[in-house]
């Protein structure tokens, strides 16, 4: 993989009607085989080509690669009205969370968003701590000294736990059952290098027959859990605090079927995927790297001496919220940022219409060695306060940034550093898959391979 080389900067004047640099001589063909060929060498190029602004065409879809803090500040933040999710997400998830907070815009979407935030606040997801832990010491109660474990199936499982218990506040096996079908369905659908992610879903290909049978399967099991939540007495209904009740105390207007499936699929896909598969890269990285495995051993070993980790105890862990930091900078599950113009702009000097495709990619601006010293190693004590007030604001943005920023980063990173903590207490890993790890890019920054690792008694 490529560090963004020091090029072109926001500043260089631009002659009025210059358009970008673009990708291949002949993008259309070029771009499209490239991506079909390998997405992560595709983005890679970008990075290569010393130009903070740069145009591509994918499969007749003409876009525009972001790579500087300024400019991706300015379509996320400043301008962040003159922007809109666009063609290319409402095309490909469109039809399965169309109706939710992910993809609505406008008014209805800050309906939504208000609405849900309460969810989110500190003081009510610091509550879902201990369900966290609980599950986290029950992963490692089913692991053996010496085990070789498959890391992500590991990870999905505990994260798919504490998401189906603070979400919906029902045991998740049934759900479990249907949501992973749909996951894999999807991750193949999505995926740049086949056919599939260029054509309707109501197109026969084999992929499209596993989505539509999967997500049927889906929906039903939600409909059942909303059967069985809607049957139950005024004062059990009350008495629960998980989002799935904040859903169904909205009216029919707001929270119609079709739009609570939405909304329960986002945060299940999101909430579940995502944070899976940051444990996974840190369980990888912290075999394979073993000084800052130790390093983080005797952080949690003076702090906690074998105690149940709190929320409290994550200010007090410093070292492992820096392991944290730095594992989504390298590793970020959500890779890219897309937006749309809904106005005629201009980014960095240059005019961009409204049928652009805007592609913020997190995967080149975090390793971009104009921010970032030698971008593509493991380095978590890099997250000094020091550092961290040099760098651009966006040069970091792991859960995206601006209004619609990730409605559960807090949770997420609180479950993450609970999760590893609790884990890392019981058991030292060492590494069976070795690095490079072959990625790719799906609906998140996905593994191509099982990440493998060898599980100690600590």
């Amino acid at each position: 993989m490529c560090a963004h080389q020091t090029g072109r900067s926001v500043d260089t004047p631009v002659t009025p009607g210059d358009r970008p640099p673009r990708l291949g001589r002949l993008p259309v063909v070029d771009n499209t085989v490239a991506m079909l060929r390998d997405p992560l060498a595709f983005y890679d190029r970008v990075g290569d080509h010393e130009a903070d602004v740069v145009g591509y065409n994918v499969a007749g879809t003409t876009g525009y690669f972001l790579t500087h803090p300024d400019l991706i500040e300015q379509v996320l933040v400043t301008d962040a009205s003159d922007y809109e999710k666009g063609a290319l997400l409402q095309r490909t998830l469109g039809e399965f969370v169309g109706e939710g907070l992910f993809l609505l815009e406008g008014e209805e979407w800050q309906r939504q968003r208000t609405a849900l935030q309460p969810a989110f606040y500190r003081d009510r997801i610091e509550t879902y701590g201990e369900t966290m832990t609980d599950f986290a010491a029950a992963t490692a109660d089913e692991w053996d000294d010496g085990e070789v474990v498959d890391a992500r199936p590991s990870m999905q499982a505990l994260t798919l736990r504490i998401l189906g218990k603070t979400l919906l506040d029902v045991e998740i096996e049934t759900t479990a059952d249907a949501l992973e079908p749909l996951l894999s369905a999807l991750r193949h659908r999505l995926d740049p290098r086949t056919l599939s992610a260029y054509l309707p879903l109501w197109v026969p290909t084999p992929i499209n027959r596993r989505v539509n049978r999967s997500l049927s399967a889906f929906e039903a099991t939600l409909d059942d859990i909303v059967a069985a939540r809607r049957r139950e007495d005024e004062t059990t209904r009350e008495a629960r605090d998980d989002v799935l009740s904040l859903l169904l105390s909205m009216d029919e207007e707001t929270m119609d079927r079709e739009r609570l499936g939405d909304q329960l699929l986002t945060f299940l896909v999101a909430g579940h995927d995502t944070t899976s598969l940051t444990l996974s890269y840190a369980w990888f990285l912290l075999a394979t790297h073993p000084q800052i495995q130790r390093r983080l051993h005797e952080e949690l070993d003076e702090t906690l001496d074998g105690a149940t980790p709190t929320v409290a105890d994550l200010f007090e862990l410093p070292y492992l919220d820096r392991v944290l930091s730095e594992v989504l900078r390298l590793y970020p599950p959500a890779f890219t940022v897309f937006r749309q113009p809904a106005r005629p702009v201009s980014l960095g000097g240059y005019e961009i219409g409204p049928d652009a495709q805007l592609t913020l990619p997190q995967w080149l601006v975090h390793r971009d060695e104009r921010w970032y010293d030698d971008p593509d190693a493991f380095r978590p004590d890099r997250w000094t306060d020091d550092f961290e007030s040099t760098l651009p604001d966006y040069a970091y943005y792991p859960f995206g940034g601006g209004p619609r920023h990730c409605i559960g980063m807090r949770f997420a990173r609180m479950e993450a550093k609970l999760a590893l903590a609790t884990i890392a207490q019981r058991f030292a890993v060492e590494p069976v898959t070795e690095p490079p790890l072959e990625l790719a890019m799906q609906i998140t920054l996905s593994p191509a391979e099982p990440i493998q690792i060898r599980v100690r008694d600590r």
